[in-house]
């Protein structure tokens, strides 16, 4: 029997974070199942008139993941160096493309894997006070937002860079 429709039935993890991580965990499965048997070509093809192929999306999607969890895990901004260490997925775009290619599913979905669980890791270790507490947001001044915000602003990306997978993918030639 599959849980993936139980959200908020995550077992290890407080009654919010399990709602969301039951959320996250739906979204990735929708991903997976966009990506499913692309091969290299499928992959690194950009359609004329868009920015980014699937490959460059999928490094994207594990790239934001992993800035949220310096962000809201580490309370702190990148670094210089990690900053540099994803610049290309995090940037997208012409030069990217230069740098997100020729590299099989496998590596994408190792990478999105490889992110994922130690989100859930560090899910594990907090509650819904940690998630829900009130925090200065950087962008409106006098602002607040909430790290379950910012987690669900990861869903939401992760979301609409699978529906531009989708696209592509009824746009990949015959």
């Amino acid at each position: 029997m599959t849980t993936l429709y139980l959200v908020g039935h995550q077992p290890g993890y407080s009654p919010q974070i399990s709602s969301l991580v039951g959320m996250l965990d739906y979204a990735r499965f929708t991903t997976l199942h966009a990506v499913k048997d692309f091969s290299l070509e499928q992959l690194d093809f950009v359609p004329n008139g868009l920015n980014n192929s699937v490959a460059m999306l999928l490094a994207h999607m594990a790239a934001v993941e992993e800035c949220y969890q310096v962000l809201t895990f580490e309370n702190r901004d990148l670094t210089r160096p990690e900053y540099e260490a994803m610049k290309y997925p995090l940037d997208l775009g012409a030069e990217a493309a230069q740098h997100l290619r020729d590299q099989p599913l496998e590596h994408y979905l190792h990478e999105l894997e490889r992110v994922r669980n130690k989100t859930l890791e560090e899910f594990s270790k907090r509650d819904d006070a940690w998630l829900l507490e009130p925090l200065p947001c950087p962008w409106e001044e006098g602002a607040q937002w909430t790290r379950l915000f910012q987690w669900f602003h990861v869903m939401e990306d992760e979301l609409n860079h699978r529906g531009q997978i989708r696209l592509i993918r009824k746009l990949l030639p015959s």
